[in-house]
């Protein structure tokens, strides 16, 4: 008897060190906006939702010399933009939104200019999911409530 329930012991034990989701992430409305006149940099939006607890942790671009994970904060009423340290959190099943006026991708040294109606690339790279290559469009963000793009 005990030789029989040794097998479904260890099935058991096994299914209880899975994730109870998919160490996985879903990409939204990916866009990037066009890079101004004689400037290099620019930003992305998305919305991301994992399937699992789990973490951005960088991303890149062959179009840019480099990709920031920047976060929005405000102090004493002003506006301040930085680096993200230590990753963005993707808490299991929620959607997390990089948008206009908070988190975002910012891009330094685009290397051409980005134009709308175009396309870019972007490589994700998360703590768990594995590493996915996104397709961003180039275009303006939709207004906001307010009647502006937010930032």
């Amino acid at each position: 008897m005990i030789q029989r329930l040794l097998p479904l012991a260890a099935l058991i034990a096994l299914a209880a060190c899975q994730p109870a989701g998919e160490a996985k992430v879903t990409v939204a409305d990916a866009l990037c906006r066009p890079t101004m006149p004689g400037r290099d940099v620019t930003a992305c939006y998305l919305t991301l939702t994992a399937g699992v607890d789990d973490r951005l942790v960088s991303a890149s671009t062959a179009a840019a010399n480099e990709t920031q994970l920047h976060e929005m904060t405000t102090e004493g009423g002003v506006m301040r933009m930085g680096e993200l340290e230590g990753g963005l959190p993707l808490p299991r099943g929620q959607a997390v939104k990089l948008a206009p006026g908070g988190n975002h991708l910012m891009l330094l040294g685009v290397k051409a200019p980005l134009q709308a109606g175009g396309t870019v690339t972007l490589r994700l790279t998360f703590e768990k999911a594995a590493p996915m290559d996104v397709t961003a469009q180039i275009g303006q963000p939709a207004l906001d409530e307010h009647g502006g793009h937010g930032g």
